[in-house]
């Protein structure tokens, strides 16, 4: 792939080649009803992805590609098998509930007639999100191979989020390249798809306001109100910011270090978002929470980076996160009907910035053909006037560098990029020409088959 290749996003087409359903092979699972948990409620059937990225061209064509994806699909929804059912809502109720009678998870295969190097990442909902091809809302998985005319080529890992967060989208993602690698899953890497009974006890009221178009605020404005960004941060300027957010002998976090940079662009408050995974090991589910905290806008200007980063990380560990946990789902339990959303991030208030990180997950993206050079997740957003957001994920191959996509203000964006020295780094056709440089095109296929508000995830 050439790195001085530029192009723009409006000769990208994806042209569908095929698109069929593929079932779980494991005839001995029984059709069952998933009843979803509370903490699912709560993002409800929002359609969400891991986009991987292969700029590296396999040693065999394209269809090797394709053909290790039939070959093996099959066995990987023999364990996750929700995701080959459908989403349908409950009569009674009105609640949705996962249908898993292996009707079958979506496989796309799509031929795209521009290079990796064309694309202006700059804009990534027209370059990604256009890439990502859709699918219906009944389905629990459309897994979508793309080819592109430098030999490189995409799979967008596309769920609905009723099935699981981040952490069970990552696990997902590694599971099917273990399995593609050594035709089993280790015990540790199976998944636990049980969904725990709680006892209503407590309400959180205010943390929560129904999803309704008298609650928000002018949202026919927000595309112009917001870009969409696709940066990297390299790893000397991850620790970088840890160096800069530590003190006292407390080691800042690569998520509470960017997060407090961002707090600081922002010159405003806090509003930490801290996630936990649930006691069950490998829980395929959503387990999301939020803690609040704010600060003066002064204050934060003022402050060096290090103690920024220490109010981040009081605000995170300021939670008995086992009772909060048990509140948030009792809470749920009394609201089911509606739809809600956090308070803080409506856009009533002041401007909320959220961060949610996918860092702290273990992602394997090689599946044969050596790992992606990104792995992004990518989602839908409410249109909210005031709110932007950013998800955080380490790039495959641990050198600790980090991708970030965002939709920002215009003025944020502007702040980030001309911030000396350069934290956030536009990620461009140049910027992955050297991923591949730095992989040196090594790894083939081995088996083949007033307050402003800042929300971030842990």
């Amino acid at each position: 792939m050439a790195s001085s290749v530029h192009g723009s996003n409006k000769d990208l087409h994806v042209q569908v080649v095929s698109r069929r359903l593929v079932m779980a092979s494991d005839a001995s699972i029984e059709p069952h009803v998933l009843t979803v948990s509370n903490l699912d409620l709560l993002p409800q059937t929002m359609q969400v992805s891991m986009f991987c990225i292969y700029p590296n061209p396999p040693a065999a064509d394209f269809a090797v590609v394709v053909a290790a994806f039939e070959a093996g699909l099959p066995s990987l929804l023999n364990h996750f098998f929700p995701f080959a059912g459908r989403i349908a809502t409950c009569p009674s109720s009105g609640l949705p509930k996962v249908r898993c009678c292996n009707q079958g998870a979506e496989f796309v295969v799509g031929a795209a007639g521009v290079a990796l190097a064309a694309l202006d990442y700059a804009d990534v909902s027209a370059s990604l999100g256009r890439i990502q091809l859709p699918y219906g809302a009944d389905v629990a998985l459309s897994v979508q191979v793309v080819s592109f005319a430098c030999g490189g080529f995409t799979v967008a890992w596309s769920m609905n989020h009723l099935l699981g967060d981040g952490c069970a989208l990552s696990s997902l993602v590694s599971a099917w390249s273990e399995l593609a690698v050594s035709r089993a899953l280790s015990r540790g890497s199976r998944p636990n798809h049980h969904r725990a009974v709680f006892r209503p006890r407590a309400a959180l009221d205010e943390a929560f306001t129904p999803v309704r178009a008298d609650r928000q605020v002018n949202v026919l404005t927000w595309e112009q109100n917001a870009v969409g960004r696709l940066y990297y941060i390299e790893a000397s300027g991850v620790e970088r910011l840890r160096e800069a957010a530590s003190r006292n002998g407390r080691r800042a976090t690569r998520v509470q270090a960017v997060s407090a940079y961002l707090w600081k662009a922002l010159a405003g408050p806090s509003l930490p978002d801290g996630m936990l995974r649930a006691a069950m090991r490998n829980y395929i589910g959503n387990v999301t929470t939020f803690v609040v905290r704010e600060e003066r806008v002064d204050e934060v200007v003022r402050a060096p980076l290090s103690d920024v980063a220490a109010m981040v990380s009081e605000a995170i560990a300021a939670p008995a996160y086992d009772e909060h946990f048990q509140e948030l789902v009792d809470w749920v339990e009394e609201h089911k009907i509606e739809r809600y959303v956090e308070t803080a991030g409506i856009g009533l208030g002041s401007p909320a910035m959220t961060v949610s990180s996918f860092a702290s997950f273990r992602t394997d993206t090689d599946f044969g053909f050596g790992p992606a050079a990104m792995a992004i997740p990518l989602g839908t957003s409410e249109a909210r006037l005031r709110v932007g957001f950013m998800h955080i994920a380490a790039r495959p191959g641990g050198d600790g560098s980090l991708i970030a996509t965002a939709f920002l203000w215009p003025w944020l964006a502007a702040a980030l990029e001309s911030d000396e020295p350069r934290v956030f780094g536009p990620v461009t056709a140049e910027y992955l020409a050297c991923l591949l440089r730095k992989r040196k095109f090594g790894t083939v296929a081995s088996k083949l088959w007033d307050a402003v508000p800042l929300t971030f995830n842990l």
